[in-house]
């Protein structure tokens, strides 16, 4: 993850009309084609079978929203039919809630057994609402009182991606570093546990994963030379029942004879020591901060692991495992089965924590499990996931830090023009260190067998610079501009088709699209804009049917979901922020290209169409 640390205190409003002018997009003839980036070594088979995600994995609907991925399969695919293409037009708010937080809200709200569950940004409010009762009126809340330190050394501001309803507990982290299980009848605190350690940069800000009595969850903080880790704790009590690290030796990465890895690359006896300089691991990052997936059907947990530390990559010669990659684990033990990394000897921040996408879908003449992840690097990947092996790899945004990805070997082809150097300014690198799609997750529709991926078009110019390491401060060592992509708009929702692998459609946007998508049954994609705007498309067009005006950007999640009443309802959280509206939610100032690590010099603009917020949006068909 990103760090910055806001240290002026600036008011907004008047800086908003000096920001500096928007620097000139990338020009098309800049970036590859996928023709010339290549394909996939086999041809597309779409008559072996449909895609879509198991019923182990993605069970019927019923009409909750218990965790923010919906399932275990990741889909974000709501089966109520209530809301059509028809009808979607007269969807009108029922109620709203203030979430007294005006920062970056980026959580799913949560719904199980007519309640509805929020967590904030820090401080971290929970908050309980009745949805039998008019108004949806608050049942109780919850604070935590994370640390006030926690805040000087987040990233990308103080974000918090939701809590999970399991067994009667809601089950969510805080900034600081706590992992705490809440009573849903009572609001009480069940247990509460301190895993990270603000002292040295670490925080929490991911959405923690409940399977099979189990909790998993990891750390934040890769720009603070922190060294990342996934844990499980049991469900009922919190206790600690393992602890897996992403760098240093293989006894500590819970490596062991069990594990495989598919590519020979990622073979071999503590690689996690030996692809470092000496001790650069022990401050390598590899955070996880993103997504989670638990996997009925193989008895397995995925995850993603972070950027290395610190962006300088000349300071950490080598393939720096095992950060920017992905682990298969047991998920009673935690020991790895298979590992895949995205991005060797990273250079350009494309942590590797999105979301991986469950699905059996035709390749090669017949079905297969795969597992889909869109990474920061630019890629759709398509990855077996009883092995690791990449199946395909195709570009879903604006791509020449890289040529492909080699599928005999797996390793991604880096483009030497984009390499960085130290006290070199390197132009026009593509994706930006967001990636060409951040943590906002996408959704799967198995009535159109597309997914839905809410991402940006933007670049960057990057310079490496020295950088030592101080603990509990930042620890990048690199100063990056950033800048829109090709076209001159910043963001886009891609309907993709993994199977064509190419797209559908393709909606282009202003502003990056930070907010995660939903898809339903009645083929409506909901999401949210960074001025502020909550849209349904066509799923099977992206023609635009119906939007509404928010108080504030959205960068969180939609769920869908059926209220007591029987009547399908959308809900979404507003409040700009992250990495992405620091300049709003920082602040900071709008004219300092290289404040918020180079993302507002592409964000300058942002304050004249939105302010900081928090609220609740709960939308429905009049009835």
């Amino acid at each position: 993850m990103r760090a910055f640390i806001i240290t002026i205190a600036l008011a907004i409003g008047p800086l908003a009309a000096l920001a500096q002018k928007l620097p000139d997009p990338v020009p098309a003839n800049e970036v590859f084609s996928a023709q010339e980036i290549g394909r996939a070594l086999s041809a597309p088979t779409p008559q072996a079978g449909h895609t879509a995600a198991s019923l182990a994995n993605a069970p019927a609907d019923d009409g909750q929203w218990t965790m923010p991925s919906k399932n275990f399969a990741s889909t974000r695919f709501s089966a109520l039919t209530e809301l059509t293409q028809a009808n979607v037009r007269n969807l009108v708010p029922m109620f709203t809630f203030s979430l007294a937080v005006n920062k970056g809200q980026e959580a799913a709200p949560i719904v199980a057994d007519n309640t509805m569950y929020i967590v904030t940004a820090y401080p971290n409010y929970v908050y309980a609402l009745d949805l039998t009762q008019p108004g949806a009126p608050l049942k109780w809340k919850f604070a935590p009182k994370p640390l006030p330190a926690s805040q000087g050394v987040a990233c990308c501001d103080v974000v918090n991606r939701g809590g999970t309803v399991s067994n009667g507990k809601y089950i969510f982290d805080t900034l600081d570093g706590q992992v705490i299980a809440l009573d849903t009848k009572t609001g009480k605190a069940v247990w509460r546990v301190h895993l990270g350690n603000i002292s040295k940069g670490e925080t929490m800000t991911m959405a923690p994963l409940v399977a099979n009595g189990r909790v998993y969850i990891g750390n934040s903080g890769g720009e603070m030379g922190v060294r990342g880790w996934t844990t499980a704790l049991d469900e009922n009590t919190g206790k600690l029942l393992w602890k897996a690290y992403n760098t240093g030796p293989d006894r500590d990465v819970l490596i062991d004879s069990q594990f495989k890895p598919f590519y020979p690359s990622d073979r071999g006896a503590d690689l996690g020591v030996k692809t470092w300089p000496p001790q650069a691991w022990q401050i390598g990052g590899g955070s996880v901060w993103g997504w989670i997936t638990y996997d009925p059907e193989l008895n397995a947990i995925y995850h993603g692991t972070g950027n290395p530390g610190p962006w300088n990559a000349d300071q950490r010669p080598g393939d720096n495992k095992w950060t920017t990659g992905i682990f298969a684990r047991d998920p009673v033990s935690g020991a790895a089965r298979w590992y895949y990394q995205f991005n060797p000897h990273d250079e350009h921040d494309y942590d590797g924590i999105n979301e991986q996408i469950l699905l059996d879908m035709p390749f090669a003449g017949k079905m297969q499990k795969v597992l889909v992840h869109l990474d920061r690097n630019g890629y759709v990947y398509v990855i077996e996931r009883h092995t690791g092996q990449v199946l395909s790899a195709d570009p879903f945004g604006p791509v020449n830090s890289s040529k492909g990805v080699d599928l005999n070997t797996g390793r991604l082809i880096v483009n030497p023009e984009k390499q960085t150097k130290l006290g070199v300014e390197i132009r026009n690198i593509c994706p930006t260190a967001s990636g060409s799609k951040d943590w906002n997750p996408s959704s799967f529709s198995p009535q159109t067998g597309l997914l839905y991926i809410p991402h940006e078009n933007m670049c960057m110019d990057w310079m490496s610079m020295q950088v030592n390491y101080i603990v509990g401060t930042p620890y990048v060592g690199a100063d990056v501009h950033m800048k829109p992509g090709p076209g001159g708009h910043r963001g886009e929702l891609t309907a993709w088709d993994p199977v064509l692998r190419k797209p559908a459609w393709v909606v282009k946007e202003n502003f990056p699209l930070w907010s995660g998508t939903v898809v339903t049954a009645g083929d409506l994609v909901f999401y949210g804009t960074m001025e502020g705007w909550f849209k349904a498309v066509n799923a099977r067009t992206g023609e635009l049917l119906w939007r509404f005006k928010v108080d504030s950007g959205i960068i969180s999640q939609p769920v869908s979901y059926r209220g007591p009443d029987g009547h399908q309802y959308i809900a979404v959280l507003s409040g700009v922020g992250g990495w992405s509206g620091a300049v709003v939610s920082g602040p900071v100032d709008p004219r300092d290209g290289s404040a918020a690590l180079g993302m507002v010099n592409a964000m300058s603009d942002l304050p004249k169409y939105t302010t900081a917020g928090g609220t609740l949006y709960v939308f429905a068909l009049p009835h």
